[in-house]
């Protein structure tokens, strides 16, 4: 009897330690050290000026291009700003290669934030979803995934990684959120590409079409964000 109850002990323990090591809590907070570190790796490595600065010369062709979209994807969700790797796109590959490349690395950013929220803290946060407009705004999620999404992504003024996590602690499924990011992220990285690829030739018409695009969804962007802060405000 003295052996069976020494043996449970240990196990009761394993099980105990275990249960705490995976609760909700404890993932929540490997994903805020996640993050963390990912910020810090990219303030001081600055993988940003790799990707546009210290491209390797005898990478070329396909090969080329999938390797930028992987490294594009894991500097994005490590919150390097996606204009700068966009109009690095463009510099090194041209329009439509470029803007393939942002697209497919766009996609990739998303998916493993995407990932990681869901993965890590779903659990943990969906229960704090109490207040009236972070309730409609997780209903929204849920229940329209692709449609808000979509929004989401054409609207310029939605922090790319904030809307990559607020989807993964909704019930949004992978399929619609990952179909939306791609074609909704299609317009605006367009113009940064355009941008990149013609900055040698900064009068041509491509590049001044680009960044008028770029200029007037930045500042329609910003005339909602104020609009809708005075509104929230009002109430």
């Amino acid at each position: 009897m003295l052996d069976t109850a020494a043996a449970a002990r240990p196990q009761g323990l394993a099980v105990r330690c275990a249960r705490a090591v995976l609760s909700p809590w404890s993932r929540l907070a490997l994903l805020v050290v996640l993050l963390a570190a990912a910020g810090a790796c990219v303030l001081v490595f600055e993988p940003q000026r790799l990707i546009s600065d210290g491209w390797p010369r005898q990478l070329g062709g396909a090969a080329a291009i999938l390797v930028f979209a992987a490294a594009y994807g894991l500097c994005t969700a490590a919150f390097v700003p996606r204009p700068l790797l966009n109009l690095a796109a463009g510099a090194l590959f041209g329009s439509q290669a470029g803007l393939g490349a942002a697209i497919a690395g766009t996609v990739i950013g998303a998916g493993i934030a995407f990932g990681l929220g869901r993965m890590l803290g779903q659990d943990a946060l969906r229960p704090l979803l109490r207040g009236r407009w972070l309730k409609a705004a997780d209903g929204q999620l849920s229940r329209h995934g692709f449609r808000s999404m979509l929004a989401v992504r054409l609207f310029p003024g939605v922090p790319f990684a904030a809307a990559n996590y607020c989807a993964a602690v909704s019930r949004m499924g992978w399929l619609p959120f990952l179909l939306a990011t791609a074609l909704g992220s299609i317009p605006n990285t367009a113009a940064y590409v355009v941008a990149g690829a013609r900055a040698s030739t900064p009068t041509s018409p491509a590049f001044l079409i680009a960044m008028g695009f770029i200029a007037v969804t930045g500042l329609a962007g910003a005339l909602v964000a104020w609009r809708k802060r005075h509104h929230l405000r009002g109430k």
